[in-house]
């Protein structure tokens, strides 16, 4: 960040986005670099930045000296609701007051607002606050859209005020430190490039669940459901990067081609292979059902646990089936990638199991290979052994960012390598909108119910294991 850059936040007075903000002061410290907060809570530079000191660890000197640092760049203005374009006027204003004569100035908006305002607040900032000398862009979170027709709507508003190449869209799964392991996993160990295929892999499973529940937030998932919330996106980046072929570069376009390429091979989800649920109290009681939210209608049927296997129609991985999983209120947190190998042959050794590589995205990030070895003693017996790769053995004090913090410094870098990309977005949602349209479309398609706690519905670990090599 050489250059004169203003950061701007729409909605910073929400807690999650000063948290945000606030995780990324270790690389914003340029002396050409100010944050304004924009937002229509009323607050003071001073109130704006006790909120980001009450957000963020302050827990060692380093740390704090850190803040310090970069809350001296930081200030807010508040936006009348009711005088139309004028706050974003004196936004420009303030942008404006930090350079001198012709000086170019970047300008990154970072809108931490509900997505149905999107289009407006862009066409507000296109209007009033675009950098006549420099660059400007749009940062903007997920949902990007509802349904396949919605996301491509939402890219036709923003489109002719803002091109593909000023939108960064985060998924923040891309900037976990795991998720950027995989392509060097990859392509920087032939012995997995040698495998990586569906002459030695039987099926791959892509899992993230939680063992908590929507916790008061049941109003507006009850919107989403957990296909939305995280399998359209989260899960379909971590498939993007373990089925594509390798890129002609790691360049935002040579990559980005590559996810979107492998998603378009995809066919739409089915509901033959398609497993739902939804949570009911913990047999204990101490844990509410999701229809227990009063927000909650009593009659929902929204998914709050997902599981479906997409196929990739492709020579590599022709047959191999892709079990995707994702839930709330589950007995465990955790997201990982588990590629299943095929088995070798009975001829000369018994009872072998079958080699399993195993990416933990997390929590405790780590790669674990599971293998045959030999018995210790006479005779000629096999047991399964792990080699385990955990980052914080293996590397001392690991520096291991925040994804939003990784994310976040790539798009103010205008990097768009772990950006998401509108033809991305467009093959994702080809692959779930059928299967999201049939399941609300039919009454008579009730997700299972399944314990708080639990490991989710009934006849899962069935379902599961018929697209599984039993061994």
């Amino acid at each position: 960040m050489g250059q004169n850059t203003v950061i701007v936040v729409l909605g910073a007075s929400g807690n999650l986005a000063a948290k945000k903000l606030g995780q990324h002061r270790r690389g914003l410290l340029s002396d050409k670099l100010k944050i304004v907060g924009f937002d229509l809570t009323r607050m003071s530079d001073d109130d704006f930045i006790k909120h980001i000191k009450s957000c963020v660890d302050q827990s060692s000197p380093e740390l704090e000296d850190h803040l310090k640092a970069f809350c001296e760049r930081c200030s807010y203005i508040t936006i009348n609701q009711d005088a139309g374009d004028e706050s974003f006027v004196d936004l420009r204003k303030r942008m404006e007051s930090f350079i001198e004569g012709d000086e170019t100035q970047n300008r990154h908006f970072y809108m931490a607002l509900p997505p149905n305002i999107y289009v407006a607040v862009s066409e507000q900032l296109r209007r009033n606050c675009y950098a006549e000398k420099g660059d400007s862009q749009i940062i903007i979170e997920k949902p990007f859209g509802h349904d396949l027709e919605s996301s491509v709507e939402l890219h036709k508003k923003l489109e002719p005020n803002w091109k593909e190449s000023e939108i960064f869209r985060v998924d923040h799964y891309l900037g976990k430190e795991m998720v950027k392991n995989i392509m060097t996993l990859r392509f920087g160990n032939p012995m997995f490039g040698a495998i990586w295929d569906c002459n030695h892999i039987d099926n791959i499973q892509i899992s993230m669940t939680e063992n908590i529940g929507t916790e008061g937030r049941g109003g507006y998932f009850d919107d989403v459901g957990i296909i939305r919330d995280v399998m359209q996106n989260h899960l379909m980046q971590l498939l993007a990067l373990t089925t594509m072929e390798r890129p002609g570069s790691f360049s935002a376009e040579d990559l980005r081609q590559e996810k979107a390429r492998v998603l378009r091979l995809v066919p739409p989800l089915e509901t033959k292979h398609t497993l739902t649920g939804q949570y009911i109290k913990s047999p204990d009681g101490k844990h509410p059902g999701y229809k227990d939210d009063d927000d909650v209608p009593k009659d929902s049927r929204c998914a709050t646990f997902c599981t479906s296997v997409a196929y990739v129609r492709n020579g590599r991985w022709e047959g191999v089936p892709f079990i995707l999983k994702s839930g709330k209120a589950l007995n465990e947190s955790k997201t990982e990638i588990r590629i299943q190998l095929k088995d070798t042959t009975d001829a000369m050794l018994k009872d072998t199991k079958h080699n399993q590589l195993i990416i933990r995205i997390q929590p405790d990030e780590a790669v674990r290979l599971k293998m045959n070895a030999k018995m210790p003693g006479y005779e000629l017996r096999t047991i399964e052994t792990e080699l385990d790769l955990l980052y914080q053995q293996t590397v001392e004090n690991p520096d291991i960012p925040e994804a939003y913090e990784a994310l976040l410094l790539d798009a103010f870098d205008r990097d768009y390598s772990e950006s998401v990309s509108e033809q991305e977005l467009e093959a994702s949602w080809k692959i779930f909108t059928p299967l999201l349209h049939e399941l609300e479309g039919h009454k008579d398609i009730k997700p299972a119910e399944y314990a708080y706690g639990s490991q989710g519905p009934d006849g899962l670990e069935d379902f599961v294991a018929s697209y599984q090599l039993q061994k």
